[in-house]
């Protein structure tokens, strides 16, 4: 699979640590939601730096955006959430991943769980779902620390205003709204929703994403719940 050039087109913050940038790449044929890309930058020196990111945007030929958290201590996270520019450039390779993806050819209910910037491929599905003519059903829980942290605040709330039939619920495990009934705290088995299992609808299919330590965690609380192991599907990042 070979490299291509990018161009960054134009940025936009989601949160005081997340950025979303904009690339155009020619020769991009397209991704599947869920997927990512390895992007890779080139010091004038010689010297280069290679990570993996989730594709955030749907598909679409020569362009697609990426949505980037700053870690502490991240040479490449940093360089892309605070000093990049339009016209800039860097390189990519993708789109990688198989089991983790989801397209609208695929029938029946879906379980999206993110936690922290784990949202961004799950944003992928929510856009390509919402963009097609699927009528899986579907839904979004969204764990993050506080509300200043939730990555596409403004969107979340324009997608559950013009799609109500697809439940967006926001859980905080540091601090929340002043209105929350329900307290700060991590995932718990009651946030749960009780699985789908065959029938007309089909099985529930569940995608689970954030820092490893969220992912093993809701994966434990889902099987507990009496979701499938093997409609579970999880991408993790970190330690």
């Amino acid at each position: 699979m070979r490299w291509l050039p990018a161009q960054l087109q134009a940025t936009r913050m989601e949160t005081h640590l997340a950025r979303t940038l904009v690339f155009e790449v020619p020769g991009w044929s397209g991704h599947a939601a869920g997927q990512h890309v390895d992007v890779r930058l080139t010091a004038e020196d010689g010297y280069t730096a290679q990570r993996s990111y989730s594709v955030a945007s749907r598909s679409g030929p020569d362009q697609f955006e990426l949505t980037v958290q700053r870690v502490s201590g991240g040479e490449v996270s940093t360089y892309l959430t605070e000093t990049m520019l339009p016209g800039d450039r860097l390189e990519v390779r993708g789109p990688l991943g198989g089991w983790f993806q989801w397209t609208a050819r695929l029938r029946g209910p879906v379980l999206l769980l993110g936690g922290g910037s784990g949202v961004v491929p799950l944003m992928a599905m929510l856009r390509e779902r919402t963009h097609s003519d699927s009528d899986s059903p579907f839904r979004l829980i969204y764990s993050a620390r506080t509300p200043d942290h939730v990555i596409y605040t403004g969107e979340l709330h324009q997608l559950a205003q013009a799609h109500p039939d697809i439940p967006i619920t926001r859980l905080y495990t540091r601090a929340g709204l002043p209105d929350d009934t329900r307290e700060p705290g991590r995932l718990r088995i009651e946030d749960l929703p009780t699985p789908a299992h065959g029938g007309t609808v089909g099985a529930t299919r569940v995608y689970v994403c954030g820092p490893t330590g969220f992912v093993e965690h809701a994966a434990q609380l889902l099987v507990d719940r009496g979701f499938t192991p093997s409609d579970i599907r999880t991408e993790r990042f970190g330690s």
